[in-house]
């Protein structure tokens, strides 16, 4: 049974390998904590992709003292060799005593088979230690490998009363600057950010981060019949940052060709609707090793998004401002859902103030 310690030193670990976020992907987050005689002995996280891997980098910290040692990880060492050696060979030519893990590896090559190495070898396996957070933290990978599929965040800023801008259009700023720069730092951390043509000729955004995090991401337009003005910030700053235009079939081909000759990059969605097209890009980026996909709006493509299903995690930032306005957009259109009794409720809710803002950040179950 997990005791106090277990939680305690799985709980560090679960804090170490958050700083890998951004760096790792498509690989796991993963942080490890070796502990000898109650006291610890080594530490380590996963800290970008093709490098060592948590358990390895603690072994290492440890030295001789990894001897007879306890590992706390937040999931499963691996056992097969990838662009580094299996995690669980490194454990076991350290004479690591007992391994707690906090939860299987998804991949099917591992999935179990790391323990049970382990195990064989002699050393003791505890499993489901903070399980809930240990597959929280990895869910992004675990929807890669199983589904195929980029995580989806969905983020948007909205008035106290629930409006994405005024009837207008007119939307800068919705929230305030701490606001803001929570939003460039999470864009510093995804592979992508899809908005619509609607957002993109409204707003005109650079969808970068400022200042740059550990990922550059592409910025992908949804427009399909390539019509995206060819002076706006998208475009102009193409050398900055990838941009993708998602273009329905028999998008004009002039049009794309203009696009390309600046540097865009046009992909085709097959599909004779929104959410075929849709499907059909989330695919496309599971194929490309896409982890993660930020959805920056608007309301449409929100919307579209919520009622096929796809949003895994929230981030909403609520302004204490009203603007009313029965046309001013709500932060989803679409169909919805048709009861209050199957309202979607969040998992993990934090609330944070930012400035005057309040930031609400969820996962969807």
């Amino acid at each position: 049974m997990p005791n106090s310690e277990d939680h305690r030193y799985i709980t560090r670990a679960l804090e170490l390998a958050q700083q890998g976020r951004g760096y790792v992907e498509p690989n796991p987050m993963v942080g490890c904590v070796l502990v000898r005689e109650g006291a610890v002995v080594g530490e380590g996280w996963h800290r970008y992709f093709g490098g060592p891997h948590a358990e390895v980098v603690a072994l290492e910290a440890a030295g001789e003292a990894a001897q007879g040692a306890t590992a706390y990880v937040t999931l499963e060492p691996c056992c097969h060799t990838g662009k580094t050696p299996p995690c669980t060979n490194a454990m076991v030519d350290a004479r690591v005593a007992k391994v707690v893990v906090g939860c299987l590896d998804p991949n099917r090559r591992v999935a179990g088979n790391g323990l049970a190495q382990l195990r064989s070898a002699g050393i003791k396996v505890a499993l489901g230690v903070l399980a809930e957070e240990a597959a929280r933290l990895i869910a992004p990978f675990t929807k890669l490998v199983s589904k195929k599929r980029p995580w989806v965040i969905a983020k948007w800023a909205m008035t106290l009363d629930g409006k994405l801008a005024t009837r207008t259009g007119s939307s800068q700023w919705i929230s305030g600057e701490a606001s803001r720069a929570a939003v460039h730092q999470l864009r510093g951390t995804v592979d992508a950010i899809l908005i619509g043509r609607g957002t993109a000729v409204a707003d005109d955004p650079l969808l970068t981060a400022r200042p740059a995090g550990p990922r550059t991401a592409t910025r992908i337009v949804l427009d399909t019949q390539a019509v995206l003005p060819l002076g706006c910030k998208l475009v102009q700053t193409i050398d900055e940052a990838p941009l993708l235009m998602a273009v329905a079939e028999g998008a004009p081909d002039e049009r794309c060709n203009e696009l390309e000759k600046l540097g865009a990059e046009i992909l085709v969605l097959a599909g004779e609707d929104e959410p075929a097209r849709l499907t059909s890009l989330l695919e496309e980026l599971g194929r490309r090793h896409m982890t993660n996909l930020l959805v920056e709006g608007g309301s449409h493509l929100l919307g579209s998004f919520f009622d096929m299903q796809e949003i895994d995690e929230v981030h909403a930032f609520v302004a204490p401002k009203l603007i009313g306005g029965k046309n001013a957009p709500g932060a989803f259109t679409g169909l919805g859902l048709a009861e209050m009794a199957e309202a979607i409720k969040l998992q993990g809710v934090s609330y944070e103030t930012l400035g005057e803002d309040l930031h609400v950040h969820g996962f969807v179950s």
